[in-house]
């Protein structure tokens, strides 16, 4: 494994990328010091540079040099969190680069628990760079073998499959807020005793979507046939999809167990797309649309989605506030 890390800096250190495994999904790695390599991320991703990336982090120290305002909330969070998915977006000091926050004034910023990519930071002795290993808008990786399917040519670290399987919680600040810009496996739940833990009872949490984040885009995780969203407690009305699309589909049904719905979710869009069929039906309850636990789900569902049924399920802000 130290000759995978050499060769790994050795690339990064040259102005490359590298996919690095994480417990969430697969990053695609670049040096924060170097533009390059920042440069060559939105290349090989084909993402554009208004969409910000997320920096990792190996120590604490690290995290607040990338900072302006390191306080007790931020420490009571990675006190909490941190090795784990959680991303916090905190005002940006001067070395990180404008590349990175899409010219915005903060910088989202986590630890990831993954010992190959802590050890790859370590080694290198400087934060990372790292969206997802995937085409823009496309489907993350959860596996080895879905980046070297996706980047044959990019140098990819073998760290088995994601343990969590979707992207990090992303949350932000505001005096009397804490705000949840991306839902993932970290919960509105967990968060909130967590700030009860620590004496904090006079916050208010909640769903925010804003520019700031990576992922806020509308379409995102998209696989390559259209998934279908269907609420299977629900009316809904037929007619809204083409009858080729509707009657040419593989299904899968959500695990009840929002765990392991997080860490398929992902292998399932690949696995379904396959099958030579016209388009994938994920079929959901109102039960788990409701349940704070899979919010991080759901929210993956809603964006990789082209069809709703019920329709009105295309509205992030509706089912979350329902």
């Amino acid at each position: 494994m130290k000759e995978s890390i050499n060769k790994a800096i050795e690339i990064l250190n040259s102005g490359g990328v590298v996919a690095i495994p994480t417990e969430t999904v697969y990053g695609l790695a670049a040096a924060i010091n170097n533009e390059v390599g920042i440069k060559n991320i939105f290349a090989t991703k084909e993402r554009p540079f208004f969409d910000p990336l997320i920096i990792h982090i190996e120590n604490i120290e690290q995290a607040k040099s990338l900072t302006t305002k390191w306080d007790d909330l931020a420490q009571i969070f990675a006190d909490r969190f941190w090795p784990g998915p959680l991303t916090m977006i905190l005002p940006k000091t001067e070395i990180v680069s404008d590349l990175i926050t899409s010219g915005l004034d903060t910088v989202g910023i986590r630890m990831p628990a993954h010992p190959l990519a802590l050890n790859l930071i370590k080694e290198l002795g400087t934060p990372l760079a790292a969206p997802s290993a995937n085409k823009f808008k496309k489907t993350s990786p959860t596996k080895y073998s879905h980046v070297r399917d996706e980047f044959p040519n990019v140098y990819t670290l073998d760290g088995d499959d994601s343990e969590i399987g979707i992207e990090s919680t992303i949350i932000s600040f505001t005096k009397k807020s804490v705000q949840i810009l991306r839902p993932g496996m970290i919960s509105k739940e967990l968060i909130e005793k967590t700030l009860i833990d620590n004496g904090i009872e006079n916050m208010n949490i909640e769903y925010a979507e804003s520019p700031v984040a990576p992922g806020h885009l509308k379409h995102h995780y998209m696989p390559n046939i259209p998934i279908i969203f269907k609420v299977i407690d629900q009316e809904y009305n037929l007619e809204d999809i083409p009858e080729e699309i509707l009657s040419n589909t593989a299904t899968w049904n959500l695990p009840n167990d929002p765990l392991e719905a997080a860490r398929l979710l992902y292998s399932q869009f690949r696995i379904l797309e396959k099958q030579g069929k016209k388009s994938i039906t994920i079929q959901i309850t109102s039960k788990q649309i409701k349940d704070d636990h899979f919010q991080g789900v759901i929210n993956r569902l809603i964006k990789a989605s082209t069809y709703f049924l019920p329709k009105n399920y295309s509205n992030k802000t509706e089912v979350l506030n329902n």
